[in-house]
């Protein structure tokens, strides 16, 4: 009965499996493979995302690490087929953007690490080092379709300038439909300085009116936001913004949060309501935040990432330490905190994964849709 089913009725099957239960399934008959590797498979929608640990460092000769967030369960996961050292900016649905390491001027490459494909993305049309990256995903009838938009950097001065590099006070955007950067914007001279030296590649953005905010990676932080529309830029406060150990965005249930802790005492969760006046709607349970912080209740170090569409927050340091992780609790239908232990165990020390042993690595964590179908866009 099975080898006669029709590919979309099998594809409709298909998408009630986890990722991790479809590759099994994939490997089970030629025709199960090809159907898994040949539709762009509804799972994407009707599982949540998987946690991420891609290295920070050496990342083509590491393993990143998933997490299943319905079992809890850690995979490894080779990237061995880039040809480049890279390092992780950001995701767009199954794929991971990259940036790579052995140029001083920012290139890209956009990748599914399930299906092992890549591409180079074109060069930019001013080059430049160190700037400020934000990738915007787009509905579209075309698959993958985003944006990336790139601000600041440095870049090398005017002919006739005096030679050297200098601040660049532009706004690029890449648009994977047409496959070709454009200036779209400028920049005050001040907001370029701080988007080239003191901003990580972490970028918000708020599909409805498109504005993308980046945070300072420095105390005191503060929020720069732009309007691609009437391409004006912002600056908002960030509460405690002198006191915070550590500082990040996420983009959660039609919000622009702001998650912080400070030193030997808890973090919080602050959502943008009108006004541009920050309201505090979570704290991290005091327990919970002993387990994660220390004996000295230290946020030093710590990084966030955030799902859009189920608003779920994870809080974590390493690949081998524990995570904390706040969503909706299925069962009661309240918002609740979790634990999950790190790769390998979560004991800070690395750990193993069937039989391999893990090394404690930092990281960056991103939230990726697994997709097993190949693409034509690589």
């Amino acid at each position: 009965m099975w080898k006669d089913l029709p590919f979309d009725v099998l594809s409709t099957i298909f998408s009630f499996l986890s990722p991790d239960s479809l590759a099994r399934a994939r490997s089970a008959c030629r025709q199960w493979h090809t159907c898994a590797r040949a539709y762009p498979l509804a799972s994407e929608s009707n599982h949540p995302s998987w946690f991420i640990a891609l290295p920070l460092r050496n990342l083509t000769q590491s393993n990143c690490f998933l997490l299943n967030p319905v079992l809890t369960n850690w995979h490894s996961l080779s990237l061995d087929f880039l040809p480049i050292p890279v390092r992780p900016v950001g995701s767009v649905g199954g794929f991971l953007l990259l940036r790579t390491t052995n140029s001083t001027t920012l290139r890209l490459i956009l990748c599914n690490p399930f299906t092992r494909q890549y591409k180079h993305l074109p060069l930019l049309s001013i080059p430049r080092s160190n700037p400020a990256v934000g990738v915007v995903p787009l509905h579209s009838t075309s698959f993958p379709s985003f944006r990336v938009y790139v601000a600041g950097g440095m870049s090398e001065a005017p002919y006739g300038g005096g030679g050297g590099a200098t601040y660049e006070p532009t706004l690029e955007m890449y648009d994977s439909n047409h496959d070709t950067w454009k200036v779209v914007g400028n920049l005050p001279m001040e907001y370029a300085v701080r988007m080239t030296v003191w901003t990580p590649n972490e970028c918000v953005y708020f599909d409805d009116d498109l504005l993308l905010y980046w945070i300072t990676s420095a105390r005191a932080y503060s929020l720069m936001g732009y309007e691609v529309g009437s391409k004006t830029w912002r600056e908002l406060r960030v509460p405690m913004a002198d006191k915070l150990e550590f500082a990040a965005l996420v983009w959660r249930k039609g919000r622009l949060t702001l998650v912080g802790g400070t030193c030997g005492a808890d973090a919080r969760v602050w959502e943008l309501s009108e006004g541009d006046n920050w309201v505090m709607v979570e704290k991290v349970p005091v327990e919970m935040g002993m387990k994660f912080a220390g004996e000295k209740g230290s946020w030093a170090g710590t990084k966030c990432v955030g799902s859009e569409s189920n608003g779920a927050i994870y809080l974590y340091k390493d690949v081998g330490s524990g995570m904390l992780v706040w969503k909706e609790n299925g069962e009661k239908g309240n918002w609740d905190w979790f634990w999950i232990d790190g790769c390998g165990g979560g004991g800070g020390g690395g750990g193993v994964i069937r039989g391999k042993q893990v090394s404690n690595l930092q990281i960056k964590g991103l939230l990726i849709q697994p997709n097993l179908a190949l693409s034509s866009f690589f």
